[in-house]
């Protein structure tokens, strides 16, 4: 049984009135609630919102109002925790229970397996080395390898992308979202790749500058839940789920292991504590979902301090400030991930010679599904149009973003 060893909660005053569109304080209100215990007799909020297909205009504020969805559970949590600590099935159940969207880890599929479900891993085979894919399996087995530099910040990139989804999510349906692991917590992964050799300084440092670029555009979570094993205990549960390339990985020494387990508690749970709350457990010997839940049920997230920083991003001026958050986040996530581009010329193991760029072009740019936008590959199965009027202009990921640093 899992032992709460810390809950965070600031101090309880009266909470700022809710309010409509051109009054102040609008924001999501209450605590979080179980499906167990839902209200049968609460109001039907509208429907969602299709922000995968369709964008959200300035005009559309006013007959579709952001708040009119929120409520107990329009929160966004994260589940954090070494390698092995159980934390996707963990998540898995807490989205259960608390009726909310489950995203797993953000992985590199989100960047090799299109719109079409074509793996571009598999033209690896055409490809120069400093080309081919490179996923977490490959760090594992071969960590001291020249593409663990771009690896790594693919890796952000794909946690910052799927972040974005998450907030667009929230405030076009009202449904919460459960994340398992996010983009603020990457960098613990930096930290110890950088304290082992496995990337440069120079890559280290590019690295925070596209986080210092990045963060400041997102709102942190509601809650952050984390699930506590000692390195011993993290070592045990790598061999007892015996994944091969974890348990043959000359990567996940001890050191390495130590090194993430102290910026998680020393620099990120410290941190993030200040602008969340924070629940931390002892997960050992594993730990029951449903105690967590009755933790959560207790934190009043509607306690409001305005001397103090926690969940401030939650709580924006008008109704229009929340359009102006959903417009951003439904709308312009190309934008937002364009940030992500910062010079790396200074950086020999994170760039292509111009042969190896082409070759790299030509064979991506060709595979099935790439080479038209999504909807217009006819090869693919998509009707043939000769004016065309929508498309799905919000995938996955860009397509030209698709691409080695």
């Amino acid at each position: 049984m899992a032992s709460l060893i810390r809950i965070t909660l600031r101090s309880i005053v009266n909470p700022l009135p809710n309010s409509s569109f051109g009054n102040h304080d609008v924001k999501i209100i209450r605590t979080i609630t179980s499906k167990l215990f839902k209200n049968p007799d609460e109001k039907p909020k509208p429907k969602p919102w299709p922000y995968k297909e369709k964008k959200y205009t300035f005009f559309h504020q006013f007959i579709d109002k952001t708040t009119s969805r929120f409520d107990d559970n329009s929160k966004l949590i994260v589940v954090e925790g070494p390698i092995a600590a159980g934390k996707s099935v963990f998540a898995k159940q807490l989205a259960d229970d608390l009726e909310m969207l489950y995203m797993p880890e953000a992985n590199l599929d989100m960047l090799y397996v299109n719109e079409y479900g074509f793996d571009l891993k598999s033209l690896d085979s055409q490809l120069p080395e400093r080309c081919r894919s490179f996923d977490v399996k490959n760090f594992l087995l071969n960590p001291r390898t020249g593409m663990v530099a771009a690896f790594q910040m693919h890796q952000y990139y794909v946690k910052f992308s799927q972040y974005i989804d998450a907030l667009a999510h929230i405030l076009s349906t009202g449904q919460g979202v459960v994340l398992d692991r996010c983009v603020y917590s990457d960098f613990v992964f930096a930290e110890a790749m950088y304290s082992q050799g496995y990337i440069s300084r120079p890559t280290y440092d590019v690295y925070y500058e596209v986080r210092r670029r990045t963060l400041q555009e997102l709102l942190r979570p509601h809650l952050v839940i984390y699930l506590d094993l000692p390195v011993p205990k993290v070592q045990e549960n790598i061999q007892r789920r015996n994944i091969p390339s974890e348990v043959k990985s000359p990567a996940l020494t001890k050191e390495y292991l130590t090194a993430m387990e102290k910026n998680y508690k020393q620099k990120y749970l410290k941190d993030i504590s200040k602008h969340s709350e924070l629940l931390v457990y002892d997960w050992s010997e594993g730990g029951d979902p449903e105690v967590v839940v009755e933790d959560i049920e207790r934190i009043d997230f509607d306690a409001f301090d305005l001397q103090v920083s926690q969940l401030r991003d939650w709580v924006q001026e008008t109704e229009e400030d929340w359009s102006c958050l959903r417009r951003k986040y439904c709308n312009e996530k190309d934008e937002l991930l364009a940030i992500t581009s910062v010079p790396v010329f200074h950086i020999p193991e994170m760039l292509m010679d111009p042969d190896e760029a082409q070759i790299w072009h030509d064979v991506w740019n060709n595979a099935p599904g790439n080479r038209y936008l999504q909807g217009y590959n006819t090869d693919m199965g998509d009707k043939s149009y000769l004016f065309k009027t929508s498309t799905n202009y919000r995938r996955t990921l860009p397509l030209l973003e698709r691409r080695p640093f």
